[in-house]
């Protein structure tokens, strides 16, 4: 009779070979080497209730070598873990067999790779590797700044610890490394990462391209080291997890060396097993080896259920009446902080949340949209008290810190304070971020527009995730002027547009700053970016002159100064642009009225907002019988041929940018109000 412990490890490594056989996709290998580190995690290490995934404080699971994710649809199948869905449960199991049956096929919940708000229970999208190393530092600060936050008289009750199953992929890419360089240096003691040290990859052994000893690496990070030599060594990884622990200084790596297609007698310990079903004949086989003796696919025994329920599912739920029953005690003697705490676990601002966020006067000189952003944060932050973040080494310029008293730095020494000093790690700081975001904490990063592209794949992972994180970009032009075309983003704006659920905004003075602040506060659903200048911006005389209030920017374009032509009531013609060529575009207004032309002046802050408006509101922006249309944007045109039609005319780049004042650049590239008016006429 094989032991109760190994059977139920044995199940998790046949269902997890049953589903990517029955899809005939996938990734086995690393499930079967990897089963007895996930049972010991769920089912006796993790303060985790499987009826209650959304728990505040709960420890989190992250499955970073996302395609292994049959070992995390097994785990939530077998703790019986129960699916939400807007914060209430729906009544049935996050993975049920039959999920499982029909793993990587339409409708499934079990995706091929575990996507964050689709299956509860997982707790970030992963599969880009390197990203969910990275989350997880993030979910490890936020449980650090919830438990400095929130905790009263040296009870623990908002704290928690984040457990990361990472692999030799992961730890090849950059973004581990920074992230880990991070939390080494944040002291992050919650936060435990088991690698797999399998020694194999798609292409076949590590030793191809990996030789690095990745503990001494984590060690002059600043980790708490550990090994295990056999992953099927139970007492062992027990033992580790035990000094994990007891470390309070560190963050912890655990390297289990592990076979991977462990008991495939075939194909355990090849590249054949990472990718690939093992094959009809080769799972028999692989069962047989295991000493399995179910011939049904998918099959459960009842004692491994049992086995369960008794473990995490009675120790959790025994845990979560514990915590609510404390939960009571401090709400009693803390309402305003639990108040809070509901609040920002509900999503909802606070009342009066944007009390300081008042219009900014005109001002013909005006203001960098960098500068008045900076103090448009911090208005806002002072009503949002759960919103933290920071920039990549480039506070001083992109006017990213909370000034206030009483924010401070988040740091080994104070795990309450809202700005955060990621350093220059921009791909990092973004996934950290999104890790963040997860808990219900409102998170932003923030850096030079052009350096997006270094932190692109956490953007995407954000909008895949319906984060709301706030990407604060300065210096989004030419106008960045003598640091010249390696620092002038000019396809970035196009590039970031293309992201489906990311909304981008270019706001052209300090009141549409503060509109996009508050679209970003009110909305909970997407990642939201703000491209700001480095030049001096006027303020407009808003309700004065012709000039529309700045709210218009929640419809992404608007009217934003009218001349229309008395003989058809339409204007003559349409000029269209975003951010500071809507000053340009202003001028030229002007300069075509003194010459009999009437002009319609809309200023476009977000593509996205606008297309998402009903036909009418659309038409009543850029009326089809008005063709002659211009837009004007310090960069590439991808994206304005829908507004412009056959017939506009688009005034930007068509390439990049050069070193020199920029004055002087917009000039030579003929984004002007001159160029303009020359055009239209």
């Amino acid at each position: 009779m094989m032991p109760l412990e190994n059977l139920a490890i044995n199940t998790i490594r046949t269902l997890a070979m049953d589903a990517v056989q029955a899809a005939n996709s996938g990734h086995p290998g690393a499930p079967m080497g990897m089963a007895p580190v996930a049972y010991l995690l769920y089912n006796e290490r993790m303060k985790y209730d499987p009826s209650r995934p959304e728990w505040m404080a709960r420890d989190r699971f992250v499955l970073s070598i996302g395609h292994a994710s049959t070992l995390q649809y097994a785990m939530l199948h077998l703790c019986g873990v129960e699916q939400y869905q807007n914060h209430q449960p729906t009544g049935e199991k996050a993975v049920r067999l039959d999920d499982l049956r029909n793993f990587r096929q339409l409708n499934s919940r079990c995706p091929g790779h575990p996507e964050f708000g689709h299956t509860s229970g997982v707790e970030v999208t992963t599969g880009p590797l390197g990203q969910g190393c990275a989350m997880s530092v993030g979910q490890a600060i936020a449980g650090q700044w919830f438990a400095a936050k929130y905790d009263r008289e040296g009870e623990s009750l908002f704290g928690y610890n984040v457990y990361t199953l990472c692999g030799d992929g992961d730890m090849m890419e950059g973004v581990t490394s920074e992230a880990a360089s991070l939390a080494g240096h944040l002291k992050l003691s919650n936060l435990c990462w088991v690698y797999d040290d399998n020694k194999i990859t798609i292409e076949g052994s590590t030793s191809l391209a990996f030789t690095e000893d990745v503990g001494k690496r984590f060690e002059a990070y600043g980790w708490n080291v550990l090994r295990v030599a056999d992953a099927n060594d139970l007492g062992a990884l027990r033992e580790a997890f035990d000094r994990f622990d007891d470390e309070k200084e560190r963050p912890t790596l655990i390297i289990v060396k592990s076979v991977i297609g462990f008991g495939s007698p075939n194909l355990a310990g090849t590249a054949k097993v990472h990718g690939a079903p093992l094959g009809v004949e080769e799972v028999a086989l692989t069962k047989k080896s295991l000493g399995w003796p179910y011939a049904e696919a998918f099959t459960v025994p009842e004692e491994v259920r049992e086995l369960f329920a008794n473990g995490i599912g009675m120790r959790g739920s025994e845990r979560y009446a514990a915590w609510e029953r404390a939960f009571a005690e401090y709400e009693a003697k803390y309402p305003v902080e639990a108040k809070e705490l509901k609040t920002l676990l509900a999503g909802e601002l606070p009342e009066g949340w944007d009390a300081k966020m008042t219009p900014w006067e005109a001002d013909e000189k005006g203001t960098a949209s960098r500068n008045s952003s900076g103090k448009v944060l911090n208005q806002l932050a002072q009503g949002l008290p759960w919103l933290i973040g920071g920039s990549a080494d480039l506070a001083p310029s992109n006017k990213s810190n909370l000034t206030f008293d009483g924010a401070g730095d988040f740091s080994a020494e104070n795990r309450a304070g809202r700005n955060f000093r990621f350093g220059i790690r921009e791909f990092a700081m973004a996934a950290i971020c999104n890790g963040i975001a997860t808990t219900g904490i409102r998170s932003y990063g923030a850096t030079f527009f052009v350096f997006c592209d270094y932190l692109r794949p956490a953007i995407r992972l954000s909008a895949l995730m319906h984060l709301p994180v706030l990407y604060i970009f300065t210096h989004d032009s030419i106008g960045v002027g003598e640091d010249g075309p390696t620092h002038q983003p000019v396809e970035q704006l196009a590039s970031l547009r293309s992201i489906p659920n990311f909304v981008m905004f270019r706001p052209c003075d300090a009141n549409e700053v503060s509109e996009c602040y508050r679209w970003y506060a009110e909305d909970r659903t997407q990642p939201v970016g703000i491209a700001l200048t480095r030049q001096n911006l006027p303020t407009l005389p808003r309700n004065e002159g012709g000039y529309a209030p700045a709210c218009g920017v929640r419809k992404g374009a608007y009217v934003l100064r009218d001349r229309v032509n008395p003989a058809t009531n339409l204007p003559d013609v349409i000029l269209m642009a975003s951010g500071s060529e809507v000053h340009e575009i202003l001028e030229a207004q002007v300069a075509l009225e003194a010459k009999g032309v009437f002009a319609r002046v809309v200023s476009v802050p977000s593509f996205e907002l606008f297309d998402q408006q009903d036909a009418a509101y659309r038409e009543s922006v850029l009326p089809a019988a008005c063709v002659r249309r211009v837009a004007v944007e310090a960069g590439i045109a991808m994206g304005w041929e829908k507004y412009l039609g056959n017939a506009g005319i688009f005034l930007g780049m068509t390439g990049f940018g050069a070193s020199a004042p920029y004055k002087s650049l917009y000039t030579h590239y003929g984004i002007t109000a001159d160029a303009v008016v020359e055009r239209v006429l």
